[in-house]
């Protein structure tokens, strides 16, 4: 756990399943109309990533979370959501530098994600967090620009 303004961040229990949901369905709703498809983190299983370990939340009542899933060479963050009224007050910053700190935890020296490139947003911020674009691929009718974050030097 690490503890930040909004409360701690800690693993999400199977109580927290609705609020997984409801704050992954708020972030990413605006969306919908701009990419023209339901972005993929709306479509997710959340019982079954929260089961499996994967969701870490913060506030109470939960205003974000991350989904991340540990590979052998990397972390992956599948997903990264907060509650719209609470977009500009840090909440993820502190998530992205749990994600940081957690990929240590793990011995990982590299975080993987990908963002919609029609999310010009996500473009936009992930490279003030030291992530680079490693290349951009169509999957499906998904457009979206790969990111990686090399932490070897232990530093964000």
């Amino acid at each position: 756990m690490i503890d930040n303004e909004t409360g701690p961040v800690r693993v999400a229990a199977a109580g927290d399943v609705p609020a997984v949901r409801a704050v992954t369905d708020a972030a990413y709703r605006h969306y919908i109309e701009r990419i023209g498809v339901v972005p993929q983190p709306m479509e997710a299983d959340h019982a079954a990533n929260v089961a499996a370990g994967k969701v870490f939340v913060t506030g109470e009542p939960v205003i974000g979370l991350v989904v991340i899933e540990a590979f052998a060479d990397h972390l992956f963050l599948d997903s990264i959501a907060v509650r719209p009224d609470a977009h500009g007050t840090g909440v993820g910053r502190r998530l992205l530098r749990f994600v940081d700190t957690r990929a240590r935890e793990l011995g990982l020296d590299e975080i993987r994600l990908y963002t919609n490139a029609m999310m010009w947003e996500n473009r936009k911020i992930y490279p003030k967090y030291g992530y680079e674009v490693v290349e951009r691929r169509v999957d499906g009718p998904y457009d979206r620009i790969h990111y990686r974050k090399r932490l070897a030097d232990g530093s964000d």
